[in-house]
């Protein structure tokens, strides 16, 4: 059987007039396109939150950061990635807070010298196991703090 258009319209008008007339779902799709106002939401308290502790979200963001980079760094050394990814969440949250302290804001070149402290501390940790340690990680600290400090320079007098 060959329907034509019109025979094919008046089937889907009589599905649409049976299925409200039995109350089937058709009338709530009816319902909501034509239903319009505005309304306001409210901003998530994850959101308000992070807005109001400045502090934690930057820790929370060094943490993600410095498990990246702690993984890695386990990785390639062959030390561990879980081992390198927990240092380095350390390591990250650290760096964050140091970089929200409002005391350290007052002195930039004090605050770089301690990020880059921190951060080749973390870098040096997770590389190394074993012996040695302690020494590897004191000259990672001291490598990082000088680079932190240079890099402060270069940023503050190239302005």
């Amino acid at each position: 059987m060959k329907r034509t258009h019109g025979q094919a319209a008046l089937a889907i008008a009589l599905s649409l007039l049976s299925g409200q007339a039995l109350g089937l779902g058709c009338g709530s799709a009816y319902a909501q396109s034509y239903q319009a106002g505005v309304s306001k939401q409210q901003p998530g308290k994850v959101k308000t939150f992070f807005q109001q502790h400045d502090g934690v979200r930057k820790a929370t963001i060094g943490a993600g950061v410095g498990t990246a980079a702690g993984a890695v760094t386990g990785l390639i050394s062959g030390k561990g990635m879980v081992r390198g990814a927990a240092i380095g969440a350390g390591t990250g949250a650290t760096v964050g807070v140091v970089n929200s302290s409002k005391t350290l804001a007052k002195h930039p070149i004090m605050r770089d010298t301690v990020t880059g402290t921190v951060a080749g501390t973390g870098l040096a940790w997770s590389a190394s196991k074993g012996r040695g340690t302690g020494k590897r990680t004191m000259t990672g600290a001291a490598l990082g703090g000088t680079l932190g400090l240079g890099a402060g320079l270069l940023k503050d007098k190239l302005r």
